[in-house]
């Protein structure tokens, strides 16, 4: 019985399997024909397909080989290219060199006649061929006119532009002096080592130190002197270290750098703006010669440092000070060249011992021939 049931499942998978081998061969043999879209009628006949070996050989070329008809239409664009980049550089060197050379007064009297050719009008009596010609010199010399006349017009706002950062805010930095004061003589003094010294330590960090003397010397001077703070610092340091330094109000004006005159990277004092005479200014400073554009009218002073406790310069220079306030010189300028070389109060304290010891002399010469 058990025999006969395996025969039986062995015969039956025997027959699916074959049944299997027989239909995948069917499938595998039919023709396979191609696909035709739902629109096309059976009468329509197909596009032929493409050439791949030709399609393949023109649309790809070798590396390295480039088409000729592509390379020659290129080269005029090319050649633009590189001429427009070729003249502005030429353009740029140019304007370069001419900035650094000459002044704009220079390059505008040079090109003057160039940019009058272009305004060319017809003459009667001329010749045609003049005409002709003075026509095509005209409109050859158009572009490189206006290219000068724009050079000039920005070179002339940009020298605008920097000229009024490097001169002073103002032509006269301080108002009329009142006509009862004509007589009075403008005493300008600096800051920094000179009524003051600031410094910066890692312990303290920013210090103000006040100068020995400098309230005895603003004080008793300002009975004579019309005294002006002279400053290169900003306006935001001159105005605060002024009023603390100031508090009877000796000092009448107070200027800081924008009323300077930057030159040579660096900021000067123009004695020339402050709307007084010449010859009735001193400048007194520890920097004078240094910082200033006239020094005809300077007077050095020692600089002072913060360990310099027992200074007295200020105090030194008031004896000589005084007495240019009271004998009041035309013109103080040749009163402060005699004087070049040598320690102002020390050489004033050694004329003033001549000067009486001369007198001395000659009262008592008097007195001699009076017996």
């Amino acid at each position: 019985m058990s025999s006969a049931i395996l025969r039986t499942r062995l015969a039956s998978v025997f027959l699916k399997h074959r049944r299997r081998l027989l239909s995948s061969n069917v499938v595998s043999g039919a023709p396979k024909e191609p696909l035709a879209p739902s629109s096309a009628t059976a009468g329509t006949p197909l596009p032929p397909p493409p050439n791949t070996a030709t399609t393949a050989t023109a649309s790809t070329d070798p590396p390295g080989v480039f088409n000729a008809d592509t390379t020659s239409s290129n080269k005029p664009w090319r050649f633009l290219k590189y001429g427009l980049i070729g003249a502005l550089t030429g353009a740029s060197a140019t304007a370069g060199y001419a900035s650094y050379a000459y002044t704009f007064d220079e390059i505008d009297e040079k090109t003057r006649a160039l940019r009058s050719s272009v305004d060319f009008s017809l003459k009667e009596d001329a010749s045609t061929f003049d005409n002709v010609k003075g026509l095509l010199h005209s409109a050859a010399m158009i572009v490189p006119a206006k290219a000068i006349e724009l050079y000039l017009d920005m070179r002339r706002l940009i020298e605008e532009q920097v000229q009024s950062f490097a001169e002073p805010y103002a032509e006269k930095l301080l108002p009329d002096l009142h006509p009862a004061e004509r007589h009075v003589f403008t005493l300008v003094l600096d800051l920094q080592e000179t009524l003051i010294h600031y410094d910066w330590t890692r312990e303290k960090g920013w210090q103000t130190l006040k100068r020995p003397g400098v309230d005895a010397f603003l004080e008793h001077l300002a009975q004579f002197y019309e005294i002006v703070v002279y400053s290169d610092e900003q306006s935001m340091f001159v105005d605060p270290v002024v009023e603390r330094l100031d508090p009877k109000h000796c000092i009448r004006y107070r200027l800081s750098k924008g009323a300077t005159k930057y030159q040579n990277g660096k900021h000067y004092r123009d004695l020339s703006k402050l709307n007084r005479d010449p010859g009735k200014i001193l400048y007194l400073s520890g920097h004078a010669l240094e910082g200033c554009l006239q020094p005809e009218n300077c007077v050095p002073v020692k600089p002072w440092k913060q360990h310099d406790a027992n200074d007295t310069a200020l105090l030194d220079f008031i004896p000589f000070l005084e007495f240019v306030a009271r004998t009041s010189p035309p013109d103080i300028r040749p009163v402060l060249a005699s004087y070049q070389g040598c320690e102002i109060p020390t050489e004033f304290i050694r004329r003033s011992k001549d000067y009486q010891r001369r007198m001395q002399e000659q009262k008592l010469q008097g007195r001699f021939w009076r017996r």
